[in-house]
């Protein structure tokens, strides 16, 4: 069974001392902002999974066994902060990461989101992409995926905690107030 802290101090004490953490969730709730920001503060590398293994330039998806690949050799390293949900490298990410970050904001937040981010950066490619990954308006397969995430893929990130990390502490952020006031108690975590 997953290990879930519900005490947002408990969480800020153990992301303090963490050396390697994993921030997962839907599109547009926040996971690149958080793990920037973390990373920033414990002065840990901070590794978009979209940028360094799933894209090439100009949306070519890189391979399967070559992202597995890349994903293996980042994990090794004693210093990172991580964002990505994709469960298929869980296996080897989740037993090397000392917390998981699990953003649940409401889907809607998460849409407007991405409707923000695509209008103030429509045409150019953000830092956290592949060169030449423009930003592109939601399509309604990606608005899908954000309205079902909750259903479809939150079972499968649990089932995945559950096989490759039932020792890894998990707090489960369900808003953008809550993640600051996680930031905020981070810098007075003992």
């Amino acid at each position: 069974m997953p290990r879930y802290i519900t005490d947002i101090s408990e969480a800020a004490t153990l992301l303090q001392e963490a050396t390697r953490v994993l921030i997962v969730g839907s599109s547009g709730a926040g996971k690149t902002t958080l793990a920037r920001e973390v990373a920033k503060r414990l002065r840990l590398t901070h590794i978009s999974m979209d940028k360094e293994f799933f894209w090439l330039p100009d949306w070519v998806a890189r391979g399967r066994s070559e992202q597995r690949e890349m994903i293996a050799e980042a994990v090794m390293n004693d210093r990172w902060v991580m964002d990505g949900s994709n469960p298929s490298s869980f296996d080897l990410r989740l037993p090397r990461t000392n917390i998981v970050l699990w953003m649940r904001v409401p889907r809607l937040v998460c849409i407007y989101s991405v409707y923000r981010r695509a209008i103030k950066t429509y045409g150019q490619t953000r830092e956290d992409m592949a060169v030449g990954c423009t930003e592109q308006l939601p399509d309604k397969e990606f608005l899908s995926y954000i309205w079902n995430f909750d259903r479809r893929h939150a079972p499968i990130l649990e089932r995945n905690f559950d096989l490759y990390g039932p020792h890894v502490p998990i707090f489960q952020v369900k808003s953008r107030r809550e993640a600051d006031r996680l930031l905020d108690l981070m810098r007075s975590a003992p």
